[in-house]
């Protein structure tokens, strides 16, 4: 089978490409990457007029909540790819924090076994930190690295602890496995909550040696924490959600409104400075990945908001976000926001070669976006079991129009024969 996209503007940072450029996919590969007009359609191809739209490495969210084993009210990964798919993501990375925690070869295996089967993207498992996310005993890593996983993590948890996370922290570099952090003291609140921990986690990184990736980074100073500790020489990399670079606290309604809970999350909306600061970080290169944090809940467990659960719904509103807050805004060039994800997740996850690239030889893993789309978010119309987002209704520019992943077609426009 052969896809033949045609009259695309072909955004590759990786490879430095931002032009016009035909791309030739060969069954699972990308075959052919040249100048517009200079490959030909054969008979029986499919041909994708990309005329006015962006063609991009397939998307990579290393944030990702699938919910599978165990909660499935919430979300499966049949429902959540496809709401990937949707949202023009190929690979997602799936956080531990499932009924049983997945902090075992056995987990790790369901989860990649019943992708193989229900999946529209790729899912790539997070294994625990610690048995159960409870703090206690260090997951067997090794087992579980075996069996899938590309990275470790206790999700929305710390581990708090300091020598215990110090030991892991050893054991990770063992295997060449990243660390991503969620940074709470739940025993404080406001912004130093986030703060002291990423100050903790830098220092313990430090002293062994070992790579950091700070998850949904929130404030300005912990924006400066990760900065300092990267001109110092130090390999600590960031994330940012799109509803933290979009959102502050004064876009709460308030408590008794029905939606509030929507805007419920962990780390919370901060201050205009706040996003003001993790925006300029984007700009500057100190934050280098979007990731979505995509949580999905039960409508019964978002109400009422005194009681509901963290967490946002985001794998289909992340790039009109990005494209409407940062592209059109001029922070980022739309080179650098495809960076932020795809190129840059797959180099802190250490992926296999091509992921994240449209280089010839590489996983034909495309998403094709129509930057100048415009519409109003409208979250009866997901792919994704859960609706909890804070973006129903907003005005929007840009859109998901295919998404391939291994050479084939798993989204595409209302009327596209898949």
């Amino acid at each position: 089978m052969r896809i033949l996209i045609k009259n695309g503007r072909v955004i590759d940072p990786a490879n430095n490409i931002d032009e016009q450029i035909d791309v030739l996919v060969r069954s699972s590969q990308i075959h052919s990457v040249q100048g517009a007009g200079g490959i030909l359609p054969e008979p029986g191809d499919t041909v994708i007029d990309a005329t006015g739209m962006w063609v991009v490495p397939g998307l990579i969210d290393m944030h990702v909540h699938l919910r599978d084993p165990g909660q499935l009210h919430k979300e499966t990964i049949k429902t959540g790819t496809a709401a990937a798919a949707a949202g023009g993501f190929t690979t997602v990375c799936a956080m531990p924090n499932t009924t049983p925690t997945c902090d075992s070869a056995e987990t790790v295996k369901y989860i990649k076994a019943t992708a193989e089967k229900e999946a529209t993207a790729r899912v790539i498992p997070i294994g625990s930190i610690t048995k159960n996310l409870a703090g206690e005993e260090l997951s067997d890593f090794a087992a579980m690295k075996s069996a899938g996983i590309v990275a470790i993590s206790d999700d929305g948890k710390t581990v708090e602890n300091p020598a215990l996370y110090k030991e892991a922290m050893h054991r990770a570099k063992a295997l060449n496995l990243p660390i991503l952090t969620h940074c709470e003291d739940t025993r404080l609140t406001g912004n130093e909550a986030e703060e002291i921990i990423i100050a903790r986690d830098i220092i313990l990184a430090k002293a062994a040696g070992v790579p950091l990736h700070i998850c949904h980074v929130s404030t300005a100073h912990a924006v400066e924490l990760v900065r300092q500790a990267q001109k110092a020489g130090q390999a600590v990399t960031a994330e940012v959600t799109p509803h933290h670079f979009t959102l502050t606290q004064e876009d709460m309604p308030p408590r008794e409104n029905p939606d509030a809970a929507n805007y419920k999350m962990a780390p919370p909306l901060r201050s205009p400075a706040d996003r003001q600061a993790i925006q300029n970080a984007l700009k500057d290169g100190t934050i280098t990945v979007i990731a979505t944090d995509h949580a999905p809940h039960h409508a019964d467990e978002k109400t009422p908001f005194k009681n509901a659960m963290n967490g946002i719904i985001g794998l289909e509103t992340a790039i009109p976000l990005a494209i409407t807050e940062l592209v059109n805004t001029k922070i980022l060039t739309p080179s650098q926001m495809i960076s932020t994800l795809t190129i840059n997740p797959a180099k802190i996850l250490n992926l296999s070669q091509g992921a994240g690239t449209l280089s010839e030889g590489a996983p034909a893993d495309i998403t094709i976006i129509n930057p100048t789309a415009t519409h109003n978010i409208d979250k009866n119309t997901f792919k994704s079991q859960s609706k909890n987002t804070p973006f129903h209704g907003r005005a929007v520019t840009g859109k998901v129009e295919y998404t391939i992943l291994n050479g084939a077609i798993v989204y595409a426009p209302p009327g596209f024969n898949l």
